[in-house]
């Protein structure tokens, strides 16, 4: 039989794991979801797809685990390095690329990544301060950083990818729009809308069941 001292490692282990699985399951969800687009740049853009979900998982990774660290160093004045912050992180800078992650560049991809692991550490920490409990940090990881990920894409979608994966380019990110000399927000103000509908419609279908499920 097992000490009690072992459990604590066997945990984290398979949590390593299954922050794995699903790291590697997100590339048949994102690159191979633009396999089957039907227009002659579906290759470049699965290609495309494939590294900036890797890069976005990788610096959400590195940026909460990094600046975790560094708030306990400033709160504690000792360091240690969470493996949970990594692996949510990661699993942050997953989702938060999700929506862009065919229209937008690699580089843009790790600031996506980075921001992410920022956004996942302030949601989760203001949950523990509303004493809201959500046991696997559910909620920063895919609710905040499913909407920045989608605002993301209204600021650095690309010309050129967008074009690759037959998406219009009328309207293009924010900040390339800014360097084309222009103040076009068009897509950052439909990617807003299309949070707040996503909201809206998930707020009015789901309250009734939960409420009809708590009675």
């Amino acid at each position: 039989l097992e000490t009690p001292a072992t459990f604590p490692a066997h945990s984290v282990a398979l949590q390593i794991l299954g922050t794995f699985v699903l790291w590697v399951g997100w590339y048949g969800f994102n690159p191979g979801s633009a396999l089957i687009i039907d227009n002659p740049g579906s290759t470049a853009t699965a290609a495309l797809c494939a590294i900036t979900t890797t890069l976005a998982g990788a610096s959400g990774c590195i940026s909460c685990m990094f600046f975790d660290s560094l708030l306990e160093a400033r709160t504690t004045g000792e360091v240690s390095y969470d493996l949970t912050m990594a692996m949510n992180g990661c699993l942050s800078g997953l989702v938060g690329v999700t929506a862009g992650c065919a229209v937008v560049a690699p580089w843009a991809a790790v600031v996506i990544g980075m921001v992410s692991g920022l956004v996942y550490m302030f949601v989760s920490k203001l949950l523990i301060k509303l004493k809201i409990d959500d046991a696997v940090d559910a909620v920063p990881v895919h609710f905040g950083n499913g909407i920045w990920g989608i605002i993301a894409v209204g600021l650095f979608a690309e010309e050129s990818h967008m074009a690759s994966a037959a998406y219009s380019t009328e309207h293009l990110g924010w900040f390339f729009s800014w360097a084309n000399g222009s103040s076009d927000a068009n897509l950052l103000l439909c990617q807003f809308c299309a949070v707040c509908w996503i909201c809206g419609w998930v707020f009015f279908v789901m309250t009734p069941f939960f409420l009809v499920l708590n009675a």
